[in-house]
């Protein structure tokens, strides 16, 4: 068992030397970043805040790492494929991150722009990342790719159809990959956080149970991709009935999403 521990633990060290983290200005993002900042480690960190960026960027530095700094917008696909194919080094760990949230209020769909705006963040840029990213690690036969879906991708909340949707299509965008990259050698996870305390958080409607801090999902996330999980998903009992809502029959399924005050407003 410990010999089996300590290749798991050389593995993840391996994927973990040259890392890019997109949204490392948001609350999980700059949790993950500072969670795998330590000497020896090159850091790619993306973001739109410019301030908070640096921020970051200057911490992670503290820690020992090497960073290098990725300002954009990630709807501006050009920018974003111009800045990866400028990379001379290889990816070893991509975390795609980077996400948006919009919700339906007071009777009426979210705005088609703000959908729009939405799917390119949180699915269109993610897939081209991948796009990007893939021929490096297919010609070393290495690498490793984390998508953040959520737990709302098991089963769609009425009050947040296009975000549902975005997820729900990540998290099997990521499993199919994961099934047809591994013989490669590439591993593929797909991770479901539920509530993590942040601004975006906090602009979901209905009721958020077992929130958890960013250090504390940043530290699942670090734990389940040196293990290679398949799927990370936390945090327990949430996890545990998101599932069940996607197992359940649908109809059940609304009654429930109703019940526990996740229906329309």
């Amino acid at each position: 068992m410990q010999q089996k521990t300590e290749a798991v633990n050389a593995a993840g060290a391996y994927y973990n030397q040259h890392i890019f983290i997109t949204g490392a200005t948001g609350a999980l993002g700059s949790a993950l970043a500072l969670t795998y900042a330590r000497p020896g480690v090159m850091l790619y960190l993306h973001g739109r805040q410019q301030d908070r960026l640096q921020q970051i960027t200057d911490k992670c530095i503290e820690r020992g790492a090497q960073v290098t700094p990725c300002l954009l917008d990630l709807r501006d696909f050009v920018a974003l494929q111009d800045w990866l194919q400028a990379l001379t080094e290889p990816l070893d760990l991509v975390i795609i991150n980077a996400g948006m949230n919009t919700h339906a209020a007071a009777g009426e769909l979210e705005s088609w722009d703000e959908v729009a705006a939405l799917l390119d963040v949180n699915l269109k840029a993610a897939m081209l990342i991948v796009h990007l990213v893939l021929p490096a690690m297919r010609k070393r036969g290495a690498g490793q790719i984390a998508l953040i879906s959520s737990l709302a991708g098991y089963f769609g909340l009425p009050a947040i159809p296009a975000y549902s949707a975005s997820k729900a299509a990540l998290k099997a965008y990521g499993e199919a990959l994961r099934g047809w990259l591994a013989p490669e050698g590439i591993h593929v996870n797909v991770i479901m956080p539920g509530y993590v305390e942040s601004p975006m958080c906090d602009a979901m409607p209905g009721p958020k149970p077992w929130v958890w801090s960013p250090q504390q999902a940043a530290l699942a996330i670090h734990r389940g991709l040196i293990r290679d999980q398949a799927r990370i998903s936390f945090p327990f009992p949430l996890n545990w009935g998101a599932w069940w809502l996607a197992a359940l029959p649908s109809a059940l399924s609304h009654r429930i999403v109703r019940w526990l005050g996740y229906g329309r407003r």
